[in-house]
């Protein structure tokens, strides 16, 4: 049992977005082998309420609150200075001190860095191990996000994508070993920054099985005369923003030439105002629900129509766990281990959408196998421990005296 460092940029608990699902398994995963020492933020007011849970894993734990309004403006710092904007978004003098003491006096054995924003907290500690956990290529997303806006947005996203890799590229170097959600990922990665590629790899998520499973008593979220078709995400996140405005201009019209009962539902918390103005006769923006699990028991359909995506989605394999019929973009279908056509649908035009919407719809059956089918391939293939496990050889296994 080690002491180790865990440093995440939002508090890993609830697991109800992307990022957080990932880091609270591995928060567990970590609590179980050694001695836990957090450091994170609060972005959201309703998170606080589950600081004392996540605080059942640590041995000590420091939580600071960031205002995202406050937050963006204090970045635009980076610009003067050079810096990429997401370690400004990042910094906060209060975590760093409680870093700095911890470091001094816990002993600190290797830290654990989820994030490559969080790697500046650590990064005048030469001598202390690290693995860090990147997740997805941030820079990647940062270039991707250039062409579908203006100047000067578009130049700020070049920028943002071009330092963040030289920061992405420093922090690497370092590391006893990096990780990526998925090997495409860690394959980008590599092209990008070939001098760090023989200590990338690949960790992939996985979804606890047991609590995404099937249940028919689950109540009904749905009007009885209407056919569900479901996307979930944070919606106050900008790939699942585009994804569902996309699909209600793009696709959503055809298939209510067809099945005019049809009703597209966008479940996630923190929708934005142009989120909450697709709204109307066909699409309800739940916003925040108690427990997604009801939307995707219920679903004829599940999509996931991202354009701008970066690794694999929990949202397809959380539906796909609970036997859901998934339709999915080419570029999110291409990160899941799975049998495409008979365990996942893929999907890249409108005309694509509209045409394997309506297949499952028209043959309910064939929905049901693939749903069983996708279910069966999340058992035998995304098991969080299995995945976590591999961490395990870059942090020591007893304790050490410490270095810094």
């Amino acid at each position: 049992m080690a002491n180790i460092l865990y440093l995440v940029h939002r508090l890993p608990y609830p697991p109800n977005k992307g990022d957080k699902v990932r880091s609270f398994h591995l928060l567990k995963h970590l609590a179980a082998r050694h001695q836990v020492f957090l450091g994170t933020f609060v972005d959201d007011p309703d998170d606080i309420q589950h600081i004392e849970t996540v605080r059942q894993y640590c041995s000590k734990i420091h939580v600071a609150h960031l205002n995202p309004r406050t937050a963006k403006i204090r970045s635009l710092n980076g610009l003067l200075a050079g810096d990429p904007l997401t370690l400004r978004y990042y910094r906060d003098a209060g975590l760093q001190h409680w870093v700095n003491q911890v470091c001094a006096s816990e002993k600190i054995d290797a830290a654990v860095v989820f994030c490559s924003a969080m790697a500046q907290y650590i990064d005048h500690l030469q001598r202390l191990p690290r693995v860090i956990d990147f997740v997805d290529v941030d820079s990647a997303k940062w270039t991707q996000y250039a062409p579908n806006h203006r100047w000067p947005m578009s130049w700020l996203y070049r920028r943002e994508g071009k330092s963040l890799l030289n920061y992405e590229r420093q922090i690497a170097a370092k590391a006893a070993r990096s990780f990526f959600v998925t090997e495409a990922e860690a394959g980008l990665f590599n092209t990008l920054a070939p001098e760090c590629s023989v200590r990338v790899g690949a960790i992939c998520n996985g979804v606890d099985a047991g609590y995404f499973t099937p249940d028919s008593q689950l109540c009904m979220p749905y009007a009885a005369d209407e056919i569900p078709v479901v996307f979930t995400g944070a919606m106050d996140y900008h790939p699942n923003i585009d994804a569902v405005t996309w699909f209600c201009s793009a696709v959503l019209p055809k298939l209510l030439e067809r099945w005019p009962r049809l009703r597209f539902y966008i479940v996630g918390r923190s929708p934005t105002a142009e989120v909450m103005a697709l709204a109307g006769a066909h699409i309800t923006v739940t916003g925040t629900v108690p427990d997604v699990r009801p939307y995707l028991q219920h679903a004829a359909v599940v999509v996931a129509p991202l354009r701008i995506a970066r690794g694999i989605q929990n949202k397809i394999l959380e539906a796909m766990a609970m036997s859901r019929p998934v339709v999915a973009s080419a570029e999110c279908a291409s990160a899941v281990d799975a049998i495409h056509d008979e365990e996942l649908l893929t999907a890249s035009t409108p005309e694509q959408y509209s045409a394997q919407i309506d297949r499952l719809l028209s043959t309910p059956d064939e929905a049901a196998n693939i749903g069983r089918k996708a279910r069966a391939r999340v058992l035998a293939r995304y098991s969080w421990e299995a995945h976590l496990s591999g961490i395990d050889q870059y942090l020591p296994a007893t304790v050490n005296q410490g270095v810094l």
